[in-house]
């Protein structure tokens, strides 16, 4: 806030609105106390207020919303909504709007998939947005998964493997490096309502903290992380994983937030490295590396990101081949994106952009050229410029020669 008191010219502030949504973590929060949920929206309300903005409230946004405001993120910014004009095309035929990109969103509570699929019927009502946007209807899929962020799905995978360790207070864990060392309080791993159901196995808490010792396994720690998925139980023709429905994957996908962050960190965000072999192989080093030497070489690195990377990598890895049902081949439609033309990519523009009106239902009067038809359209202005200029100069030194001609 006090950026864009900074930022934004001083006569603009009173008509600035400003908007704030909060997602999967306060969802949590709501479900296990409405009150302190409702507490904090308020405080954070009163503080945002205090600044000369045009303030228009706190809210904690659906999943769907979630999902649907990536979506529309992504696909602004790529400019996939819009019909392009192509060069001696300067009226755009119908149909010739551009393919949608589908959305993958992995935060710490949460992760979404939300993506235009091919059959607009639909087996799952409740997991289908309808969008008119520029001028074209859009029925699209989407599904937020609470509890299977990157950070509730480890505590997901802590609360199962404490059942299988019994009762001695440690755990020895694959997706933690070699000589690593963590402890946790129990009541810090059962206190969210996504492991809440893992808490009758130690009901009475017979000790009050767990000790993690890393073991870096890239193939153990995935099997691990597979028991998060329950694909035994389908009641449609194709689900992800827990019984939901999931048609079949459809176009490119652009993958944000943790997804890139994760993938950045482990260099396997260009279109070259991002292979689905490529990343196997690079997890199954770097997990396999011993804690202390992984120190030294990322000494800057906050311990617990570094500690985790191991785990989210194969948690991400895992999510998208056994949860989405991406594969090697297919594997070449996710991008990992974490900016689109210096914006970051992410839920909070589709959800301003939304909230603003700012993408019309109906197709603005004049559609925009496309870029490579500008460029050449100005490079062919700018040579016919240059040519009567120099036909100019040339006539005003030598108007003997055009005169002549001219009789």
């Amino acid at each position: 806030m006090e950026r864009a008191r900074k930022v934004i010219p001083t006569s603009q502030h009173t008509e600035t609105p400003v908007y704030l949504g909060a997602t999967a973590g306060m969802r949590l929060l709501r479900m296990e106390n409405e009150r302190l949920a409702d507490k904090i929206l308020a405080a954070v309300a009163k503080s945002i207020s205090s600044y000369p903005f045009d303030f228009q409230g706190a809210r904690i946004i659906t999943g769907q919303e979630e999902g649907a405001y990536g979506w529309i993120t992504i696909n602004y910014l790529l400019g996939r909504f819009t019909q392009k004009l192509g060069w001696f095309n300067l009226k755009p035929s119908e149909g010739n709007t551009q393919e949608t990109y589908g959305a993958l969103d992995l935060g710490g509570a949460s992760t979404q998939i939300t993506f235009v699929p091919r059959n607009e019927t639909t087996e799952s009502p409740n997991n289908t947005l309808h969008f008119r946007l520029y001028g074209k209807n859009y029925g699209v899929y989407t599904h937020s998964f609470l509890c299977y962020g990157k950070d509730q799905a480890l505590l997901q995978k802590l609360s199962k493997d404490l059942q299988a360790s019994g009762t001695n207070g440690t755990i020895r864990d694959p997706c933690f490096h070699s000589g690593y060392r963590r402890k946790m309080n129990m009541s810090d791993i059962y206190e969210a309502p996504c492991t809440r159901r893992f808490e009758e196995t130690f009901p009475f808490f017979p000790f009050p903290e767990v000790e993690i010792r890393g073991t870096g396994n890239y193939r153990q720690c995935r099997r691990s992380i597979l028991q998060l998925f329950n694909t035994s139980y389908c009641p449609y023709s194709s689900c992800s994983f827990n019984g939901i429905f999931l048609p079949p994957l459809q176009g490119n996908f652009g993958a944000f937030s943790a997804f890139y962050y994760v993938m950045e960190f482990l260099n396997l965000t260009s279109e070259e490295q991002s292979t689905h072999k490529k990343m196997i192989n690079t997890l199954e080093k770097f997990c396999s590396q011993p804690w202390e030497e992984l120190q030294m070489y990322f000494g800057e690195v906050k311990e617990k990101y570094l500690s985790e990377y191991c785990f989210s990598g194969t948690y991400i890895l895992a999510l998208l081949l056994n949860g989405y049902h991406f594969t090697a081949e297919s594997w070449k439609n996710i991008h990992f994106m974490g900016k689109v033309r210096s914006t970051s990519v992410g839920w909070t523009l589709g959800y301003m952009l939304n909230l603003t009106n700012m993408i019309p239902s109906e197709e603005p009067l004049s559609t925009p050229l496309s870029h490579s038809t500008y460029v050449i359209l100005m490079v062919l202005f700018s040579l016919i410029l240059v040519i009567v200029v120099i036909i100019g100069i040339f006539i005003f030194h030598k108007p003997s020669y055009f005169w002549k001609d001219m009789v």
